[in-house]
């Protein structure tokens, strides 16, 4: 695939040629990770975000076999509401293309799709990684090899609190991925202000992260780069309900058989359930938080 295989919206591409900040989006939390209806509004809440801190957002996905980088109000409600959408990584993203389907891309197929189309900033959720049990399964996100040599700057609230932290954060070292936390050398936890792992460099704004970009180019240096932007602790989920969850969740993973890629959407779902709907407000939370972030670095990194 070449940038001329991929649909850029009008939008997208007068800022990219005008080199004003433009922040790259996953459709995998539209899809996926939300449940319906609220989905397609915490979408369009997701974009305006980024809107309010000053760059353009370019929600990326697959539509009728056509990579999109930007969609429009049709588009975003087929992704969000049509039943065939598929949870797509790099690997099924020609699969769905031949096919002419739906794709909702996940962090590693949207940091691929943005690199195409000369976009350095990327907003999500929480970061892919190792899953818990890995030793036994391999089971492991692709979000970390694609990320191990796509030059995009990821903005996320650490690695889903469901996987193995210490084991992603090893992994991101091998494949020599720089991670990044703001304000704290505390590593977060998704829906935790802290993991209880740390990482050995704090940035304290988004200028600061935008000249590490610059240096890492300067170098010709080809991987992405991850900035874990931590809840305050006032927003977090609370952590023994956190931890009650998790436990009871993995078990009617295990219990359901539940494996592979369907254990993230299947344990997001569960948490929402169990905790109320506590969780998927935190959700929303880290989101939002997460895309005026990438919105600043983005216009830091083209000095606006």
């Amino acid at each position: 695939m070449t940038s001329h295989a991929i649909a850029i919206a009008p939008e997208v591409a007068a800022a990219l040629a005008d080199s004003r900040p433009v922040v790259a989006l996953e459709s995998t939390i539209i899809s996926h990770g939300l449940p319906r209806p609220r989905n397609l509004t915490v979408a369009r809440e997701i974009e305006q975000a980024v809107r309010d801190a000053g760059a353009v957002p370019a929600t990326i996905a697959v539509v009728n076999g056509v990579p999109r980088v930007g969609l429009d109000d049709a588009a975003l409600e087929a992704i969000a509401m049509d039943d065939s959408t598929i949870k797509v990584s790099v690997r099924e993203l020609g699969t769905v293309i031949a096919q002419g389907g739906h794709g909702a891309t996940t962090v590693a197929a949207t940091s691929h799709i943005a690199h195409l189309a000369g976009i350095r900033v990327f907003a999500t959720g929480g970061l892919g990684g190792v899953h818990r049990g890995a030793r036994d399964t391999w089971d492991e996100s692709a979000d970390l090899t694609t990320l191990s040599n796509t030059s995009i700057t990821v903005v996320s609230a650490g690695v889903k609190s469901i996987l193995d932290v210490p084991a992603t954060l090893e992994r991101l070292e091998t494949l020599n991925v720089p991670v990044l936390c703001l304000g704290t050398n505390a590593f977060p936890g998704f829906y935790l202000t802290d993991s209880g792992y740390t990482v050995p460099t704090q940035v304290n704004s988004g200028a600061e992260v935008a000249a590490i970009m610059r240096a890492n180019d300067a170098l010709d240096l080809h991987s992405g780069m991850v900035v874990a932007n931590p809840l305050p602790l006032d927003l977090q989920l609370d952590p023994s309900l956190h931890d009650a969850t998790l436990q009871a969740g993995l078990a009617a993973a295990d219990a359901a058989g539940i494996s592979g890629k369907d254990v993230t959407p299947f344990l997001l779902d569960f948490f929402h359930t169990a905790t109320g709907g506590k969780s998927l407000d935190v959700n929303v939370t880290i989101v939002l938080r997460n895309a005026a972030l990438a919105a600043q670095i983005a216009a830091a990194f083209v000095g606006n």
